[in-house]
């Protein structure tokens, strides 16, 4: 089995060096074997994140047409799956039957250090490649397994996507205008959130591992990731069982805080504290609005939000989106435009952090952890082809 290479491995690194490292360098997960049973989203998100920072990452697809996303849109010019590519850059493809040959499975799982599987509860023990199963061959290994609903509770069998997710979690009661429905969010956070918490919780559990000896099972729910997202509707909830409703982009703690019209179009405006209040009133040329009883201080100003709204977009009329960031950039009032999404895949900010890479000549987001001394390569490997590597790994394992 592989070893994982602790902190104090490594001397401490320039924090200077960044995107300049040695790009011969795999990264801090290099060495780590990762078996990756998941699709679609939220694991393969989570084992992309491994694979990005060096681990080898085995994905285990059927051998009917492999993971479902790569029948998902966008399509790349030559019919490539842009989803798939993007969460699936730098993994080997094996193809395997579990119903057949999941003893393959097993015997690759006796040789790893992780293994992530995001079937419904019970579905890998009854193909004998449950956690139990499993780490009684190999004590040290560390299992994941994300669903949408978790391996206890009445829902745990249920099927989940991440719509569903969002809207059982109460994500969706609390997103939208306030005149209108519920309405789903832009990107599909149900499935990301619970990649992250995956992603991290492994990073744990190999630290425990090293400190302790031996692997653990971890049960990562969709559902648990949505609602721990919830933040200060929840806690508004919990404080006096209050429902939170729908208000726009705005924030329910907070005023002023989200987005407002000028004269050509929407700026987010953050005002998080009184003294930045006093230099936002002062920006817009209405000092006097600090003054003011009704928006002196954030408890006056959340209570008063849509008084303080009307006159705050009555100013901004006056003048275009860009005079206004202009000035409140000047006045460190943190602020932004309302950017779609090719004024923010171009943005000199995206440019300049490289979150924007090619892997197998396809434009993808870029990887989000950077690390002093490790490599942020601007071009990555590609996802792979179904079975592109079996061959290998059959031979290289006695499969």
């Amino acid at each position: 089995m592989t070893a994982v290479h602790c902190a104090a491995d490594r001397s401490v690194p320039d924090p200077e060096v960044g995107l300049d490292a040695d790009p011969a360098d795999a990264g801090p997960l290099a060495g780590l074997l990762v078996i990756d049973l998941t699709r679609v989203l939220a694991g393969p998100f989570a084992t992309m994140i491994m694979a990005d920072l060096g681990a080898r990452v085995i994905k285990v697809e059927n051998p009917s047409g492999g993971d479902d996303s790569r029948r998902y849109g966008p399509f790349a010019a030559d019919g490539r799956s842009m989803y798939f590519a993007r969460v699936n850059r730098g993994k080997q493809s094996l193809a395997v039957d579990l119903k057949k040959d999941a003893e393959q499975v097993a015997a690759l799982a006796e040789r790893a250090d992780v293994l992530v599987e995001n079937f419904r509860p019970g579905v890998m023990d009854r193909l004998g490649l449950g956690p139990a199963a499993l780490r009684a061959r190999n004590p040290r290994l560390v299992y994941a397994s994300v669903s949408g609903y978790g391996a206890t509770g009445p829902r745990s069998g249920e099927p989940a996507y991440d719509a569903v997710i969002q809207a059982r979690s109460g994500l969706m009661s609390v997103t939208g205008e306030p005149d209108g429905p519920p309405v789903k969010s832009g990107a599909s956070v149900s499935d990301l959130s619970a990649g992250v918490y995956t992603f991290g919780a492994v990073m744990a559990a190999l630290v425990g591992r090293g400190i302790h000896g031996r692997g653990t099972h971890i049960d990562i729910a969709m559902f648990d990731a949505t609602v721990s997202f919830l933040e200060g509707n929840a806690l508004a909830w919990l404080a006096d069982r209050t429902v939170p409703h729908r208000i726009g982009p705005h924030h329910p703690n907070i005023a002023p805080f989200g987005a407002f019209a000028a004269a050509d179009g929407q700026i987010v405006v953050c005002v998080g504290n009184d003294a930045l209040f006093v230099a936002f009133a002062a920006a817009l040329g209405a000092p006097r609005l600090a003054e003011d009883p009704l928006f002196a201080q954030n408890a006056a100003r959340s209570a008063n939000r849509l008084v303080l709204t009307a006159v705050i977009e009555e100013l901004l009329a006056a003048d275009t989106c860009v005079n206004w960031l202009a000035r409140l950039e000047a006045a460190k009032v943190p602020c932004a435009p309302v950017n779609d999404i090719g004024q923010a895949m171009t943005d000199e900010q995206t440019e300049a952090r490289r979150m924007r890479i090619t892997a197998g000549g396809l434009e993808l987001p870029g990887q989000v952890v950077k690390m002093a001394g490790y490599p942020d390569p601007a071009v990555r490997p590609a996802a792979p082809g179904l079975d592109e590597h079996g061959d290998a790994i059959r031979a290289e394992f006695g499969l």
